[in-house]
This record gives structure tokens, sequence and C-alpha cells, in this order.
């Protein structure tokens, strides 16, 4: 927080005291500032899940235990974020309108709402939402992401229109749909949508949304992977994990500083980065098995280890695949022209000439992964001399995220089940161990007071001790299904529940 120091007289002491408490209500009234223990986007400061603050947060809770307040807002399962006081979540208010909603953080009470018509919508998994992005937000702004809008900022005291920047709406062939949030990095705002047709990354001005820089990510094919920043002795680098590689960025030109081909087809996961130091956990099965898989329960699929493009447009429905997707990848791979791709040909088309790192087409074996350290700070090809220490494991998710806190790195994998390795050389501590809450998860764990909160699909939050040892502290019932990942700030935990905005607290 920018703190502003009055020096006087001891006299002019009634005077300072009565200045101080006008630009307190100043910051309140007019969101000069942000506290430092906000969670101002995706998993907080630097995406990394990990809370600041020293107050204390409850350990058991439920839908109406310790909750200090709650809100009906809406489909959506976008994470909420806190900042200078403030809740700001979006939801779908309708099947064609998206609202962004502020609340104030201590009572609940509704500050501001607003609304924008979203225009046709393309089909998405049932799992995923239309509003399932998170917003991020300053004192002065809040920033939000939409698929057919574009970006958009608005004023954080008032909701009102600050500046909007049109974007290509992103195409997803799988129908996953758009999930990806912006991430505050000083005067920008940083955006990554590595979708099907124009993967790129984008350096915001936060004041006018002014483009900064933007690099084309076509080596990329689809990936979740949000920007996180890494501290190192050239100074401050952007990190965005992708298709088979981990690539550190510059903030000021966005030139690509270094490359560590160590990932495999695409990824979900973020990673996090502290100490100079970014930590990944990574599950993935290539998109060429995928496509097999789909061929074979699509109308014209025979089992045939082949896939067609019409095979692939049955996969689709209705929806025509455009014709782009097909040159930029069935016509690159397809290369004895027999309209089929088979064994290698599936690499050729869903992986850009530029970029083989992780590439394999394997049926019996589809899926691979891992967790591994890379020390920032490199330049070039730093796959050899940059990679600390790199694992197999069985237990890692496609979309859940590590949480990395004092020295040790959970990860959490759908059906309830938990490892706990230390960072130094990645050697385990414990796990697997079941956490007592089978069911899906797509919420990222979480710390703050001492605690981890693990929240689920089916809405339990299973609350760990952050220790060396493996212990349960509570289970606790939330009602309603979780797929956004909670929000620490204040001595408060803010849950996004499939309809519903909760705020717990001792």
């Amino acid at each position: 927080m920018r703190r502003q120091r009055i020096f006087a007289h001891r006299n002019s002491h009634a005077v300072i005291s009565r200045l101080a408490f006008s630009l307190l209500c100043g910051c309140l009234l007019f969101g000069g500032t942000v506290n430092a223990e906000d969670w101002a986007q995706f998993r907080g400061p630097n995406c990394s899940g990990v809370s600041t603050s020293k107050l204390p947060l409850p350990t058991t809770f439920s839908a109406t235990e310790n909750v200090a307040w709650s809100a009906k807002i809406g489909d959506g399962i976008g994470c909420p974020i806190v900042a200078a006081g403030r809740v700001f979540v979006s939801a779908m208010v309708d099947d064609v309108t998206v609202g962004l909603s502020a609340f104030d953080a201590a009572s609940g009470r509704k500050l501001w709402e607003r609304r924008w018509p979203t225009g046709k919508l393309p089909e998405v998994h049932k799992t995923n939402s239309h509003a399932a992005t998170t917003a991020a937000a300053d004192g002065e702004r809040v920033y939000f992401y939409f698929s057919t809008l574009g970006m958009v900022a608005v004023d954080a005291d008032t909701g009102e229109d600050v500046w909007q920047k049109k974007l290509p709406v992103p195409y997803f062939v799988f129908k996953w749909g758009a999930g990806m949030s912006p991430v505050l990095y000083k005067n920008m705002v940083l955006f990554v949508q590595d979708d099907d047709l124009n993967p790129a990354f984008y350096a915001f001005d936060k004041k006018n949304g002014k483009i900064l820089w933007k690099d084309d990510r076509s080596d990329q094919a689809v990936n979740y992977s949000h920007p996180v920043i890494c501290e190192t002795d050239h100074g401050d680098e952007i990190v965005i994990a992708g298709t088979g590689s981990l690539v550190g960025y510059s903030p000021k030109t966005g030139k690509r500083l270094w490359t560590a081909r160590t990932l495999l087809r695409n990824i979900k996961t973020t990673p996090v980065s502290m100490g100079g130091v970014i930590y990944v956990s990574l599950q993935s099965s290539g998109i060429a098995n995928q496509w097999l898989a789909t061929a074979d329960r699509s109308d014209t699929g025979n089992k045939d280890g082949k896939l067609s493009k019409a095979e692939m447009q049955a996969f689709v429905g209705e929806d025509k695949i455009p014709e782009t997707f097909f040159k930029k990848t069935f016509d690159r791979g397809d290369v004895n022209k027999d309209g089929f791709l088979e064994g290698r040909e599936l690499d050729l088309a869903f992986l850009n000439p530029d970029n083989f790192a992780g590439a394999r087409f394997d049926v019996e074996n589809p899926a691979d992964e891992f967790i591994l350290a890379i020390r920032g700070g490199g330049r070039g090809d730093v796959t050899d001399s940059h990679l600390l220490w790199k694992h197999n494991t069985k237990y890692t998710d496609h979309i859940v995220s590590p949480l990395v806190v004092d020295g040790r790195m959970l990860l959490i994998k759908g059906g309830g089940i938990g490892t706990c390795f230390e960072t130094e050389k990645g050697g385990s501590l414990w796990g697997p161990k079941r956490i007592q809450n089978a069911g899906e998860y797509f919420a990222s764990p979480v710390y703050g007071d001492g605690k981890i909160y693990v929240a689920g699909e089916n809405g339990n939050v299973v609350v760990l001790e952050n220790g060396p040892e493996f212990k349960i502290l509570a289970k606790n019932d939330l009602g309603d299904s979780v797929l956004g990942t909670p929000a620490i700030a204040d001595g408060r935990l803010f849950f996004r529940t499939r309809t519903s905005l909760i705020c717990v607290s001792n």
C-alpha cells in the first residue's frame, strides 16, 4: 500500500489526525490504493494461491456456520477477487447476458452491477460456463475478459466504462470454451489466449487499453496457463507455460528471452514462481490421442486408428469447423494426401513444426504426468542448463494447479488424492493420501493462516494443516458445487459456488 507520511509540529496533532482520517476515507471512497493483502486476480498474489495476511481464518464452516454473508449471483465458475475492500465476480445473468458485480467485502452489500449483451455464444462443455473467467482489479479499475466482448476495464468505484479492447473471438474445436483471465503487473494487464486459431499474448496499458506489445503464439495450441512473474538477477521476467515449453518474456518489450522445452502437448495448470524458480505440475494427453478417441465416438468412427475430416466434423456437430482450422492442422498433417491422418501424421497435424517438444503419438499410453522446477534468468534454449529437477508422478491433475508454500509443493488430483514434495529436489514428503473427499476437482488449493483449503466440485472444502506431515483439520460442506478457486483477504474466505458468492470468517 502506498503510505503518505505527514510531518508536523506536535501541537498540530489534532489537525494531523483529522487529515489522516480524511485521507483514509478518500482511499476507501475513491479506490486510490490496494492493500498488499488483497487477492486481486486469479489465485491471488502472482497467481500463487498464497495469502500474505496474518489474520486468523476459520477452520470449520458450512453454508450457514461462520458465514458473514452470501449473495445469489447466477451461473458461473470464475473466481472471486478482492481489492480495496470490494469483491468482484462475474456471472451469466441469462443465456445472452453476462454481468460483473461489486460487493462490499465486509458487509456483502451490493455496490454495483454491470451487464453486457454477449451476442450468440458457442456451445461449451457442460462443466464449463460462459462466465468462466476471473476478473483482475486494482484500486482504480476492474479488468474483465469475455469471449465476445474482449478486454473491458470499468471504474472500480462505479462500474462505469473506462476502456474496451476488442480481440479475436477465440475458437475451441473441442468446445472447452474460454477460460483465461487477465493478470496484473505494474502498469500492464497481461492476457494469454492460446486457442485453436489465434493464439497470442497481449500486454495492455492499464489506463487506456492500448496494446503495448503482442506476441504471436502460433507455435502453441490450446493451453489454459496464466502468466506469472519470476524475479531474477537480470530483473523481472514474465513466464508462461504452453505447448511443449516454458517461455520467459521481457516485460518491457514482450520479447522471448528463453525457452525450456520440458513440457508436454498442452497445459491447463498454472505454474508457481517463487525465489527465481518456476514450479510446474502437468498432466497431458496428446491432442492426437484425443482426436482418435472422439473419432471412435463419432457417427463415422470405425476404430481404425485413422482420423478423417468427416469424423472431426461429426464430433463437432452442427457448428461447421472453420476451413482455416483444417488448413492449419489436417492439411498440414496429411502428408500422403489420402484424406486420413494416421500414426505420425497426427503429431504433424496437431503440433507446430517449430515446436515438437512433448510430441508423442502413443495409443497404448496416451498420457504423461510429472512435476518439475526451472530456474529463471536464462537466455536462449535453457532446457538443459536451467532444469533443476523433473520427476514423473501418477498423481498430478490436468486442471488443478500446484500449491507451493514453505518449501513444499502440494498436488491435488481428481478423486481426492493429495501428494506433497519438498521443493529443493522434488523429493516426496508424503502421499499419495486420500483427503476424504472423493470427486472431481477444478478449484486449486489456497493457503492462509497456516491452513490449506481444498474445494471440490461437490461443494466440500477440506482443510489441511500446512506442515511436512499429512493432517486433515476439517471437512466443510457449502451445499453447492464449487469450481472456482477461493479468495482470501482480510481474515475472510470467499467462495464462488455455481450460483452464489459466500463469505466465511471467524
